[in-house]
């Protein structure tokens, strides 16, 4: 932490460094991969009843009601404490969005689950053949009469779905219209994974872990209540969830993981092994590191007074300081680089590949690194669309 710090702030964060030392999980410290829910949900549930799990959602809704400078300071300690990383579907993405746009039952039926832990959410947004081109997916839904009153019945396929195989909800886009724009007609669904038809398979990633997941729908039926806005009408409760993402995508707080792991290598190996060029190179990753952290206090104040923040900007810029931090690990590991498995060195963690690898996914998940590069270059910069016609 390179910057100045108010009296508040300092006391806040001595008392989070000191609750953590005394309450974080050693088993559970400096993980690469999300522990499973049997494991890691326990510390969760711990966070919540401390009051810690959600500071960024406003008081009124069970939230910290956090500032900008305190949401950072819980992630610099939770990073220097190697305390397990979480699915955010829910805290993230789906709670902020009900908080905005869900009817009052929404709200009370599924914020106290998400903060509680007593409900895992996942997201039902990429399919086969329509991740970047999200405005093309084919699960399709229709309205039908039952018993219980008017459904809509999905049937379709998901992937890539965080955590899909563990969640006990699911936020999801499905098609009701065909006509029109492809973002017409687009709905967005609450779906309760324990709806008969719905089949999960998960996929095992490059990094090792199975974190991701196919879903199936046969014939799922799924309350009216469940749907958020109107049917036809999801596209812009969609991009709100997007927006939501990618802000806290564009969080620091994979970069400070990813910056622990460099202080833990630089640590185990003797500094006159190292040329000057890495010295210098892990001195630029801390300033980049606080470069993000700015541009998220930026991003989170505007969030705060009502501005829309540049997300994509944000998560493009998180993105590659965590790639650049990892990148320097393997350097300063060396030859240690081609070990996969991470190595224990008193309460280190030495990890060359593990996180390197789980960090490809970073420039894909929540808006590929290319396509936020092309939203910068039109919606920002006002370049020309490629291939329009001039």
């Amino acid at each position: 932490m390179l910057r100045p710090e108010s009296a508040a702030d300092a006391a806040f964060r001595n008392e989070v460094r000191d609750w953590l030392a005394a309450h974080a999980p050693d088993a559970l410290r400096h993980r690469t991969f999300r522990p499973l829910p049997v494991e890691g949900m326990p510390w969760y549930r711990a966070l919540s009843q401390r009051g810690w799990i959600a500071p960024h959602w406003p008081r009124t809704h069970g939230g910290m009601g956090a500032s900008a400078v305190q949401q950072v300071i819980l992630m610099e300690e939770m990073a220097r404490a190697g305390t397990p990383d979480f699915p955010t579907q829910g805290l993230n993405h789906i709670g902020p969005l009900l908080i905005a746009r869900g009817t009052p039952a929404q709200q009370q039926r599924h914020l106290p689950a998400i903060l509680s832990g007593d409900a895992i959410w996942c997201q039902g947004y990429s399919e086969p053949g329509s991740g970047s081109d999200l405005s093309s997916l084919r699960t399709r839904a229709e309205v039908r009469g039952g018993p219980d009153g008017d459904r809509l019945v999905i049937n379709g396929h998901k992937i890539w779905t965080t955590w899909g195989h563990h969640a006990d909800w699911m936020f999801a886009l499905v098609r009701t219209t065909s006509a029109g724009k492809p973002q017409h007609g687009i709905t967005f669904v609450l779906i309760d994974m324990k709806t008969p038809g719905i089949r999960r398979r998960p996929i095992r990633t490059i990094a090792g872990d199975d974190e991701f997941a196919e879903v199936f729908f046969d014939e799922v039926a799924v309350p009216l209540d469940n749907v958020v806005g109107e049917i036809d009408k999801g596209w812009q409760v969609a991009t709100a969830v997007l927006s939501e993402e990618r802000l806290r995508i564009g969080s620091p707080a994979q970069a400070l993981r990813a910056l622990e792991r460099l202080r833990m290598m630089l640590r185990a190996t003797p500094a006159d092994r190292l040329p000057p060029s890495v010295h210098e190179a892990a001195a630029l990753a801390e300033v980049e590191v606080e470069a993000l952290i700015a541009a998220y206090l930026e991003a989170a104040e505007a969030v705060e007074q009502g501005v829309a923040a540049d997300s994509s900007y944000l998560k493009l810029l998180a993105t590659d300081t965590v790639h650049q931090l990892l990148d320097l690990v393997q350097r300063v590991a060396g030859p240690a680089a081609a070990l996969r498995d991470p190595v224990r060195r008193g309460d280190d963690l030495l990890d060359a590949t593990e996180m390197f690898l789980q960090a490809r996914r970073l420039g894909i998940y929540g808006g590929s690194s290319e396509v936020q590069r092309n939203i910068i270059a039109t919606r920002v910069l006002g370049l020309p669309v490629a291939g329009a016609k001039s």
